[in-house]
C-alpha cells in the first residue's frame, strides 16, 4: 500500500500552526495529548506527499525543541488512502504533478527515509572493514573455481552499494558532506578488496583463464548498456524500500567482483588484465551513478541547486564516454605498453 503514518508531536501552543500544515498535505489526521503538555497529530499520508509535509513541518518548527516526527509504513486502511488523480492535493506555487510524475513518485520513500537506509553503510567500522574483505575473499575464490553461485554471493553481501548509492543522492541533491562520506568510504573499501584479492592471487593456484575471472578484466559495448539498465532497476528497487542485500543482487552490476579480480592479477604481475578489471569497476561505478542521478530526479527528489546537480551529472557523463572510448581498441592498454 503507498501510504505512511506520520506522527507529530509538539507542543499545545503550535498545534493549531501544525493542523493547518497537515491539512496541505493529507486529508485524514487525528490529534490526541500526550503527559507534558505536548500534543500528537498522527496523519495517514499519501507517500508521494511524505516528503513535502517532513520538509513543511521541519520549515515552520524549526528550533521548536519538542518537535518530533515518526514515519513509520502501513500494510492497510479502511477506507483505504487513494492513490490517483481524484485525490491530488494541490502544491502551493507548482503545477499539478502529470501522469509519469505520479507513477515514478507514488512509492518513493521520502529524503529522510533514503538518508537513514544509507547511515549504516557509510559508517567505516569494522563490521563495514570485515565485510569488505570476506566479500572480496569469496568473489576471488569463487571466481577463480568458476563456481558462479559463490560469486553471487559475494553480490548478495554487496558492501560497496550502499557509498555508490550515496554518491548518486549526494550529487542529486547537491549535499557535499554525504558525498564526502561517500567517497571516502567507497575508496577504503576498494582497496580492501583489491588487497583481499591480491591475498588469494598470493596463496592460492590461480587459473586466469577461467571464465569467470577473465570475463572481469574485458569490457565490452554490451556491458555498457547492462550496467546501465541493471543500475537504474537496482536505483528504483532501493529507492522503494528494497534491502541493499536485494538490490545487490538485483542490480547484476558487480562491484567487488572486478576489484577482487584487479588485486588477483596484480599479484601474478599480469598489470593488463588489471588494468581491465578496474576498468570494468570503473564503467559500473560510473553507470550507476549516472542513472542514479537521472532516476532520483525522475522520482522528483528536490535539488539544493539545479546547476550544481547538472554540473556534476555532465562530469559523469563525460566519465562515462571517456571510460566507454577506451572500448574502440586494444590500442587504449597498448599505448601502456600493456597487452592483454
Amino acid at each position: 500500500m503507498s501510504a505512511q503514518r506520520i506522527e507529530i508531536f509538539l507542543s499545545e501552543s503550535e498545534i493549531a500552526r501544525l493542523e493547518q500544515v497537515v491539512a496541505r498535505h493529507c486529508r485524514r489526521f487525528w490529534r490526541e495529548s500526550v503527559p507534558g503538555e505536548i500534543e500528537k497529530l498522527t496523519c495517514l499520508v499519501q507517500r508521494r506527499y511524505t516528503e513535502r509535509l517532513i520538509e513543511d513541518v521541519e520549515k515552520t518548527f524549526i528550533g521548536n525543541p519538542s518537535l518530533m516526527v515518526i514515519v513509520s509504513d502501513i500494510a492497510a486502511s479502511i477506507p483505504a488512502v487513494a492513490e490517483d488523480a481524484a485525490s491530488a492535493l494541490p502544491v502551493e506555487d507548482a503545477p499539478p504533478p502529470n501522469a509519469l510524475e505520479r507513477w515514478f513518485s507514488r512509492d518513493r520513500l521520502s529524503t529522510d527515509e533514503l538518508y537513514e537506509d544509507l547511515d549504516d553503510s557509510l559508517r567505516v567500522q569494522p563490521n563495514y572493514l570485515l565485510t569488505v574483505v570476506l566479500s572480496a575473499l569469496i568473489a576471488a575464490l569463487g571466481m577463480n573455481s568458476g563456481q558462479t553461485a559463490v560469486v553471487i554471493g559475494a553480490m548478495v553481501i554487496a558492501p560497496l552499494l550502499g557509498p555508490t548509492m550515496a554518491l548518486a543522492l549526494a550529487a542529486t541533491l547537491g549535499d557535499g558532506r554525504l558525498g564526502a562520506r561517500a567517497a571516502g568510504t567507497l575508496g577504503i573499501g576498494a582497496l580492501l578488496a583489491i588487497g583481499a584479492g591480491a591475498l588469494v592471487g598470493s596463496l592460492a593456484t590461480i587459473h586466469p583463464e577461467i571464465a569467470e575471472l577473465s570475463n572481469r578484466t574485458v569490457v565490452n559495448a554490451a556491458d555498457v548498456v547492462l550496467a546501465l539498465a541493471c543500475g537504474m532497476a537496482g536505483v528504483l528497487a532501493f529507492s522503494r524500500g528494497g534491502s541493499l542485500s536485494l538490490v545487490g543482487v538485483m542490480i547484476a552490476v558487480a562491484l567487488v567482483p572486478p576489484l577482487a579480480a584487479c588485486g588477483v592479477f596484480l599479484a601474478l604481475a599480469d598489470f593488463g588484465r588489471a588494468a581491465g578489471a578496474i576498468h570494468l569497476f570503473a564503467i559500473n561505478l560510473v553507470s550507476v551513478n549516472v542513472v542514479g542521478i537521472g532516476t532520483f530526479l525522475m522520482q522528483g527528489l528536490p535539488p539544493k541547486s539545479w546547476r550544481m546537480t547538472a554540473g556534476i551529472l555532465l562530469i559523469w557523463l563525460a566519465l562515462l564516454l571517456a571510460l566507454a572510448s577506451l572500448l574502440l581498441g586494444p590500442f587504449a592498454f597498448d599505448v601502456l605498453g600493456w597487452a592483454r
